[in-house]
């Protein structure tokens, strides 16, 4: 991306100082404008409970016929990409910073609503190394969904099966990121992970086996009314997550870079336009705002989306790379382009 002539001659800590003045300026701006802004902790919980009830609400127009299982899928999928912006806010005290109570009641119903993830207490800690460590080995927040993964098998196995995919990428991370343990992964994700794993590989099993030989078994009652209540919930939370967590993380490892990243202009990029729609309806936009967090952190998802076509313009004056799609083809690897 060539820089125009007045910004050729400024450094890249100028060049950040740029991004980040005109985000706050605008954020700054809007807040000024829209006074309800300033109810931060309410709107949280608000959006917060604003996504639990529609994820129970498509599980009851479901349950009473009203609407097909792919149709409570797609809409649970949609509301529970509104708990991950809301976990992430929380990770970094924006709701309830004061109200211990509050604040951890929040991170529980957004682990519940989002069950295939490590709690968001141990997650804390590796994203706040996500932002020491953008684009390194290091990374590990990143690399545990793909980020750097030149072989497109694994990768989609690690995007969408992030328990399976950390087990089979084990001995690699332990030997290249000091911070991974697999034991603390592992408790991290207990209960509400395990749970979550657990019932999606035994619906796979089940369904699997009742395929292949299922006119040749006879199954007990008790085991079909377990089944009947897999099913449900399958529909319900863990298929919606599937979807979710998947398109997020196919989005999340591609914007963020691995390797040659020098400093935080080259840690991630904009990824935006008609052709990321299909995956930014289930991960609420965040290949296009996710960036601008990464050069102003303290600030509520709702109001990146608000700022982000003044932060988009200012970004790409500054070299922020947009829809770098051949990053695509090399892990990401962020690679400098000639001068012209």
């Amino acid at each position: 991306m060539k820089l125009s002539d007045s910004l050729q001659t400024l450094n890249v800590e100028e060049r950040v100082q740029r991004i980040v003045t005109t985000i706050r300026a605008e954020e700054a701006r809007l807040r000024a404008k829209y006074t309800i802004l300033q109810y931060q902790d309410w709107i949280g919980l608000g959006i917060m409970l604003f996504s639990l009830v529609g994820m129970m609400g498509s599980a009851a127009l479901y349950y009473v016929d009203v609407i097909p299982a792919w149709a409570a899928i797609v809409a649970a999928a949609i509301f529970a990409s509104l708990s991950h912006e809301l976990e992430h806010d929380l990770i970094h005290r924006q709701y309830f910073k004061k109200n211990a109570f509050m604040h951890n009641l929040m991170m529980w119903l957004v682990w519940i609503m989002r069950p295939n993830t490590i709690n968001p207490w141990y997650r804390r800690k590796m994203h706040f190394l996500h932002h020491k460590t953008s684009g390194t080995q290091q990374d590990l927040e990143e690399r545990l969904v793909g980020n750097g993964i030149g072989n497109q098998l694994l990768r989609y196995l690690v995007m969408f099966d992030g328990l399976l995919g950390m087990l089979v990428r084990r001995k690699v991370l332990s030997k290249e990121v000091d911070e991974f343990d697999v034991e603390k992964m592992l408790s991290s994700a207990f209960p509400i992970a395990v749970l979550y794993f657990t019932a999606w590989y035994a619906f796979l099993v089940f369904h699997g086996v009742d395929f292949l030989w299922g006119t040749a078994l006879a199954y007990p009652a008790w085991m079909l009314n377990i089944v009947s209540g897999l099913n449900f919930l399958v529909v319900v939370l863990i298929a919606p997550n599937f979807l979710r967590s998947g398109c997020l993380n196919f989005v999340t490892s591609h914007m963020h870079y691995y390797g040659g990243v020098d400093n935080i202009l080259q840690q991630t990029q904009v990824l935006k336009g008609w052709f990321m729609l299909p995956f930014h309806l289930f991960c609420f936009n965040f290949g296009s705002t996710h960036g601008i967090h990464h050069f102003v952190v303290g600030q509520p998802f709702y109001i990146r989306q608000m700022v982000a076509k003044v932060a988009h313009k200012v970004m790409k004056e500054n070299g922020v790379r947009f829809n770098d799609f051949k990053s695509f083809v090399h892990a990401n690897r962020y690679i400098v382009e000639p001068s012209r």
